[in-house]
């Protein structure tokens, strides 16, 4: 998930900083939006798309699988989106965390799905997906709980909440960790940033989270389909959810394709995803959103 910043080297920093530069002055020309990434992202996205489009399957899920795959390997990066002193659209395929793992398949799907191939109609995809009503207005716009993410993304068409079609029970729970561990979040900091994300944490205090336990999984396995997105709750004060994927059958069992934080990069989970959550004390069960578009 996505936290504190990323610390670079001198010479890092300034490589990083020419780089941001060049491809900033040429995305906000071509879309008239702030983006950061760098000229090799841009390199990345022309030649991911000349592979993408032989992807021939009538199923949205196969084709998110097939999108997911298509990044097995890349590294495990925290806090991508943590960059600069205020809230730009991050573009980063060469690393990649859970979150933004997701969001970079949906983008990629919503993309071929129109059948648009243009940078300037990925980015508008990915800046829908990530940002609160599509709008990027500032740090708070950006959907920064997945609860939050999955209810919004819901709003426009693009996921729809089944878990209690699982047979998922409800749970009430502040979701407030942000607005509690404000020295995590250096965008917090700003006393306009923190007030804006106290007055969302306070909205998601109204809602009623739907989960369903890690013990009712493998019974109910066979109705979550690949290309499901997979959110893991967690019992952790103040968060709904600690980490996200992709479901995806594989050896007869579900499993989870998703950017590893202890393996470092984007994988399919050895074990079963019921057995997986076995070794996380912290998980309470997962949270199912079906990709609708």
């Amino acid at each position: 998930m996505q936290g504190p910043g990323l610390c670079y080297s001198k010479l890092e920093m300034k490589m990083k900083n020419r780089s941001i530069l060049i491809c900033l002055l040429w995305a906000v020309f071509v879309n008239g939006q702030h983006i950061t990434c760098s000229p090799e992202d841009s390199v990345r996205f022309g030649a991911k798309m000349k592979t993408l489009e032989k992807i021939n399957t009538s199923s949205l899920g196969d084709m998110i699988i097939q999108l997911g795959k298509s990044f097995m390997g890349t590294p495990y990066v925290e806090k991508t989106l943590e960059v600069g002193e205020t809230e730009t659209l991050v573009i980063n395929f060469g690393g990649l965390d859970c979150t933004t793992f997701v969001e970079n398949v949906l983008a990629f799907a919503l993309t071929l799905k129109q059948e648009e191939g243009s940078f300037s109609h990925f980015t508008e995809n990915l800046k829908t997906i990530r940002y609160r009503d599509g709008n990027l207005d500032g740090y708070p716009s950006r959907l920064h709980y997945f609860t939050d993410w999955i209810r919004n993304n819901e709003k426009k068409g693009i996921v729809r909440d089944i878990t209690s079609e699982l047979g998922g029970t409800e749970l009430k729970k502040a979701i407030n960790f942000m607005g509690t561990h404000r020295n995590l979040y250096p965008f917090l900091a700003n006393d306009a940033n923190f007030t804006a994300m106290q007055a969302v944490e306070r909205e998601l205090a109204e809602e009623t989270l739907c989960i369903l336990p890690k013990d009712q999984i493998e019974k109910q396995e066979h109705l979550i389909y690949s290309g499901d997105i997979i959110a893991l709750a967690t019992s952790i004060k103040g968060l709904d959810v600690t980490h996200t994927g992709i479901a995806i059958q594989h050896k007869g069992r579900l499993h989870l394709l998703h950017a590893s934080s202890k393996n470092g990069e984007v994988e399919i989970t050895e074990e079963p995803l019921a057995d997986y959550l076995k070794g996380i004390k912290s998980n309470i069960g997962i949270i199912v959103a079906r990709p609708t578009f």
